[in-house]
């Protein structure tokens, strides 16, 4: 069971990066998979329960923070959900480095893409889809990539990590 929990966090930031990429859509059944695995992690490690209520807190503030910003347009709802669900596995003690990297990898990320829009799309390469459409300078950014990477980067220094390989 420890193998397959280990793998329930990186499997999901996986899928949110790669359906962002391809879609520009962070599905709420992938969320609601990293919630209830959440769950199911913490409650089959004994994750003794300060600490799991200080994990939903952490993960409800940064909800709220998400949504203001949402609200505001600064970012999609999908980022906003996948980062209240990524910050529900690390609690607050790695909430701060998360976002520092999300950041960082979101401006690389956002520097990338903006650089890329300014070269000519092949033909070969405006016949798939997902690169047209990162190509159009209308378009946003996945921002759900640098989420993602961000999270898989402190996930080993979590509690549950740690948990789960001893």
């Amino acid at each position: 069971m420890s193998t397959l929990a280990m793998l329930f966090f990186p499997i999901g930031m996986a899928l949110a990066a790669s359906s962002d990429l391809l879609t520009m859509r962070i599905s709420n059944k992938l969320v609601l998979f990293l919630v209830v695995s959440f769950f199911v992690v913490a409650l089959a490690i004994n994750l003794p329960l300060q600490q799991f209520g200080m994990h939903i807190a952490c993960s409800l503030v940064v909800l709220a923070v998400g949504f203001t910003f949402f609200a505001l347009r600064w970012i999609g709802g999908g980022d906003a959900k996948l980062a209240a669900a990524t910050t529900l596995w690390l609690g607050f003690g790695l909430t701060l480095p998360y976002l520092v990297y999300a950041a960082l990898l979101g401006g690389a990320l956002t520097l990338a893409i903006l650089g890329l829009r300014n070269l000519p799309l092949t033909p070969f390469l405006a016949r798939h889809h997902w690169i047209e459409r990162l190509h159009d300078p209308k378009q946003g950014v996945p921002y759900g990539i640098a989420l993602a990477l961000a999270g898989m980067l402190v996930y080993t220094n979590s509690t549950i990590f740690e948990r789960l390989t001893t």
